[in-house]
């Protein structure tokens, strides 16, 4: 074999054993569906200073995905498990911002407090809900997925309880533009949401050790106790810092709508990030984790999404079209599959070699 040869080996090798080779392709299969499907799928146009087009609306409506997703690929990665309450976590965060902003009324037109006070105490009580998952799951031993379970069950009821069962509307301009625009910015406020907050999780983890103790964590508890590491102080924070996220989405996913909707704010949004995680290449067992790879994970969902809304599939019939497709991408990237594949290509290459001989 040629050393030009042998350079192009070892290339492909590197690029197709890349963590991020699989997410990034199923991403570009994707989208190359919606090109055929919609040949203006990446057409971008301006009306009235605001940048509209379908690409445009998967990167929008995929803002509170992302920012779900980075959080539950930390608590998955410490703990080998998800917090299947991040949805209902986003309702009680949007019901509880909504009430201080309208002081108990049910629509107001101006505040009834500082802005920045509700979404202060809006996201201390949504790191006080990630702090009950994760004291159930790192110091009580609960399984992650039943742990989450009490507030995904009681999470929309504390939600409805905080609005006093009314659909608590805030119609201020300020708030508004949380979920919409900020003054003449072309771009939706969401986006720049998720922007800052997958690149500050990105600086924290890559300027201190809190990413390889989550790690560690992950994929040996007890190991890492004996070397000196607080495993169940690290997988605490995870779920803390998980509440927090789901949050900062559930504040922007209200804004969008102007209203504490507890029965709609984050609904069904745990298993997209879940799947997200999944999609992203990272192991659902715990260990080693690619942020970048579940921000892919979210936008091909999204943007699955919005494939099969323009195939005028239902709402209804939407999760188990979805449900296929991930299924045959999960299987795509599982070990047992790249194993399979991995020993084809190993006798191929032998009854190459057999044959020139």
């Amino acid at each position: 074999m040629s050393k030009t040869s042998e350079k192009d080996t070892s290339f492909i090798k590197k690029l197709t054993g890349n963590r991020l080779f699989l997410p990034i392709v199923c991403l570009v299969v994707v989208l190359l569906i919606n090109l055929i499907k919609t040949p203006t799928f990446f057409a971008i146009s301006i009306n009235n200073g605001v940048l509209y087009g379908y690409i445009i609306d998967v990167i929008n409506r995929a803002s509170e995905l992302v920012i779900l997703a980075v959080g539950m690929t930390l608590v998955t990665a410490a703990s080998g498990g998800q917090d299947i309450s991040v949805g209902a976590v986003m309702a009680v965060a949007g019901a509880v911002c909504c009430q201080i902003l309208s002081g108990g009324e049910v629509s107001v037109n101006e505040f009834a407090n500082p802005l920045v006070l509700a979404i202060v105490v809006a996201l201390i009580v949504a790191g006080i809900c990630g702090a009950f998952n994760g004291l159930l799951v790192s110091y009580f031993n609960i399984q992650p997925m039943v742990a989450t379970l009490i507030l995904y069950t009681a999470g929309r009821g504390i939600a409805q309880l905080v609005t006093g069962g009314q659909i608590t509307y805030v119609r201020v301009g300020t708030y508004q533009a949380i979920g919409g625009y900020i003054g003449g910015s072309p771009v939706s406020t969401p986006i720049f949401l998720a922007i800052i907050t997958v690149v500050v999780v990105y600086l924290v983890l890559k300027h201190t050790a809190l990413g390889l103790y989550i790690e560690c964590v992950g994929i040996n508890g007890s190991a890492s106790r004996l070397v000196g590491l607080n495993s169940k102080m690290i997988k605490f924070l995870t779920y803390v810092i998980c509440g927090v996220l789901a949050g900062i989405a559930g504040i922007a996913a209200s804004g969008r709508i102007y209203s504490a909707d507890a029965n709609n704010i984050g609904l069904n949004l745990e298993m997209d990030a879940i799947l997200a995680v999944a999609l992203g290449g990272n192991a659902l067992g715990g260990g080693k984790f690619s942020l970048m790879g579940s921000v892919i994970g979210a936008y091909t969902i999204q943007a699955l999404t919005t494939t099969l809304y323009a195939m005028n599939v239902s709402a209804d019939q939407l999760p188990v079209y979805k449900a296929i497709v991930v299924i045959v991408i999960v299987v795509l990237q599982s070990p047992v599959f790249q194993k399979f594949l991995a020993e084809r290509k190993a006798k191929k290459a032998v009854a190459v070699e057999g044959g020139q001989k």
